[in-house]
């Protein structure tokens, strides 16, 4: 490059000059861009179109409802009554009555023992009793004919005295009748004593054939409840014992006990709602299944290793749905609280100033925040948990259940579907 030449500096002065000129012009271009465009967007929402469009919600309507106040356990069936059958007697099995498993009524005959034994006892026994009577009869009439030879003998000693004292009689002959009375006299009271002897004799002889007889009925061993028969523990042809293992075991299903704790905290409230009538107590089964009984006991003591109060609830059980052993699900209704107010606990929110919930204004389909007391959780059977709420809210509003994380205070709201069961 040669830079002497004068006309080659100036062509390069005026490119360079070009070049920034034209990068001047693209710049104020852009920048009276960017000024359209804020003055168009400025316009538009002046205008007053909105920048979203309305939140999709669903919502429900706070009601007002009898709420019944109910405390939970898990309970324990317990039969009633259970009585272990043993014979009284020993003796052979000669048949069993019933089947296992099967539901008896009391005074129902469940075995039959071999009798054979006592039959035997009781002949002999009355063959003595009859000796004893015929021995009483026998003695009887010898006291008869010696009260008749004593009276004679006393008589005849009488006379004979006199006639000693008139010297008619010897001292010998007066000696004889004399003795001869008291012979008479010693004669009747030996026969008396036999009497006596024979009905003694008879006395024990009839003790031991009652007894006898009693050991007998015993050889028939009858339901002292009624109830269900456990598995049998003797068949025909066992030799069982007296009082020995047990033959079955009945149990007491209807009625019946559900057994239960709660915890000491709740005794007051237990006791306080009891006092005026039992409490209804509800027993859910594993398969859904619920019997409703009333408490019939509360423990007189609190455990101490887990704080907890025992009370029972009878169950009339008519169809034995519940059985013994089982463990169910355990509701005590303490009382029902009228016009409460009731939401579905999914409307309730956790806020840094506590539970709100969205209510929808429906004049002008707007959502706002209301603070709400909420006193307790409530189930429903068969439906969702509601929230039982003590103030905040009243009957009749529209409380939003789904979409409140789109929502700000104020927005507008646009109901999919309006349903007034707080069920749903």
């Amino acid at each position: 490059m040669n830079a002497d030449n004068p006309n080659h500096s100036s062509n390069l002065y005026r490119r360079e000059s070009a070049f920034i000129g034209g990068y001047f012009f693209c710049f104020c271009a852009a920048l009276l861009g960017l000024s359209a465009c804020s003055q168009s967007n400025s316009d538009v929402a002046a205008a007053g179109v909105p920048a979203m469009p309305p939140v999709a919600v669903r919502a429900v309507t706070a009601i007002s409802a009898a709420v019944p106040l109910d405390v939970n356990g898990i309970g324990n069936v317990e039969a009633i009554t259970s009585v272990d059958v043993k014979s009284r007697v020993t003796a052979p099995v000669l048949r069993v009555n019933f089947q296992e498993g099967q539901n008896v009524q009391k005074g129902e005959l469940l075995f039959e023992l071999d009798p054979e034994v006592y039959n035997r006892q009781i002949a002999e026994l009355e063959a003595n009793v009859a000796k004893d009577v015929a021995n009483e009869k026998e003695s009887q009439a010898n006291i008869e004919k010696d009260q008749a030879t004593l009276k004679n003998a006393v008589s005849v000693a009488e006379r004979g005295k006199q006639l000693l004292k008139q010297g008619i009689f010897s001292r010998e002959q007066t000696d004889q009748v004399v003795a001869t009375a008291d012979a008479a006299k010693a004669s009747l009271d030996a026969d008396t004593a036999a009497l006596e002897s024979a009905k003694a004799a008879q006395g024990a002889d009839r003790a031991r054939l009652a007894q006898t007889k009693l050991s007998l009925s015993f050889t028939r061993i009858y339901a002292p409840i009624s109830g269900r028969a456990g598995a049998v523990q003797v068949k025909a042809g066992n030799l069982v014992k007296e009082n020995d293992a047990a033959l079955v075991t009945l149990l007491q299903i209807s009625p019946i006990y559900v057994s239960f704790s709660l915890p000491e905290n709740l005794l007051p409230e237990v006791r306080k709602f009891n006092a005026g009538r039992a409490l209804a107590v509800t027993a859910t089964l594993a398969d859904g299944s619920t019997a409703t009984g009333s408490l019939s006991f509360i423990d007189n003591t609190v455990d101490m290793t887990t704080g907890t109060i025992k009370l029972k609830a009878s169950y009339d059980n008519p169809q034995q749905k519940l059985w013994p052993g089982q463990f169910v699900n355990v509701q005590a209704r303490l009382e029902t609280e009228q016009n409460r107010i009731m939401v579905p606990s999914q409307t309730i929110e956790n806020g840094p100033q506590g539970k709100y919930v969205w209510v929808m204004n429906p004049v002008d389909s707007t959502a706002s925040m209301r603070p709400v007391d909420v006193s307790r959780l409530f189930t429903p059977r068969g439906q969702p948990e509601q929230a039982v709420i003590s103030s905040g809210l009243q009957p009749g509003e529209m409380v939003i259940s789904e979409g409140q994380m789109r929502l700000a205070p104020g927005a507008h709201v646009r109901l999919l579907k309006a349903n007034a069961n707080p069920a749903s």
